[in-house]
């Protein structure tokens, strides 16, 4: 497999009141380029951590992370983050919350037409062309996390980074943006990394499942490769038998396993 974004030997302590906190340790991932990855576990296990350390916000205690051959040292418009709070700005409509970022990142080398075009096209990739005048209090949350999405799409990341987009959303919310997801990374080809608490989501979304130990000192347990065709859709694969060996593996690695280090040691 191709190192397109590579994690070595990752490692992140943090000082508290009572000492050294170890949140992760030995984290070793090699992702391809266009690769869907999430990261799984219970909380507490490191999964936004180690988000947080690719998208540059934090700096690893120990290790290297490398994303297009260059050390990660801080944020960059190669990585952009969608987060559970889609943190729009309530005084912009949604066309002037993706232009910000649009501005920001092409400013220096497209004239404004073109910045207002690859807004626009960003938009309509989400499916929002006809709510781009409005304002966030205008819209519901569910159109509000895909305008978030758009601001990350729109300056055109090699890596996707989100933090459990859809977690504060309805379950029939969830489950269209989930399918949105499917269609925009198809469209764009996006490197993505996607912390979830949802065994369905995972295995819906990704290539490959991470599934992290427990904290403190979290590591990868297991890693589960995907192999269902793309694309994807959830009414025919409620009858896969591969769905199925799928999610059952993420849930005996969660609530077995997980319950009792010893069987992962075993494994």
């Amino acid at each position: 497999m191709d190192k397109f974004v590579s994690i070595e030997n990752v490692g992140q302590t943090f000082k508290t009141r009572k000492g050294p906190f170890v949140a992760l340790r030995d984290i070793d991932l090699q992702i391809a380029e266009g690769e869907f990855i999430t990261l799984i576990g219970h909380s507490g296990c490191g999964k936004s951590t180690l988000l947080n350390l690719l998208a540059g916000l934090a700096t690893p205690t120990t290790g290297a992370l490398i994303c297009a051959g260059r050390e990660i040292a801080g944020p960059g418009p190669e990585r952009a983050v969608v987060f559970q709070n889609h943190s729009l700005l309530p005084w912009l409509t949604c066309f002037e919350n993706v232009y910000l970022g649009v501005e920001r990142v092409f400013a220096g080398s497209e004239d404004k037409a073109r910045l207002r075009a690859r807004t626009h096209d960003t938009l309509a990739l989400v499916g929002l062309s006809h709510a781009e005048g409005k304002y966030p209090h205008e819209i519901s949350g569910g159109m509000k996390q895909r305008v978030g999405i758009a601001r990350a799409l729109a300056m055109a990341p090699k890596v996707l980074l989100m933090d459990e987009p859809f977690g504060a959303l309805d379950a029939l919310t969830r489950a269209h943006l989930q399918d949105e997801l499917i269609k925009i990374v198809a469209a764009t080809r996006s490197t993505v990394v996607m912390v979830t608490h949802d065994v369905d989501e995972a295995v819906l979304l990704a290539d490959r499942i991470v599934m992290m130990t427990n904290g403190p000192a979290a590591t990868i347990g297991e890693i589960l490769k995907v192999d269902l065709p793309r694309p994807r859709d959830r009414v025919a694969l409620a009858d896969d038998p591969a769905y199925h060996r799928c999610r059952t593996a993420v849930l005996d690695f969660l609530y077995r396993k997980q319950r009792n280090p010893a069987l992962q040691q075993a494994a």
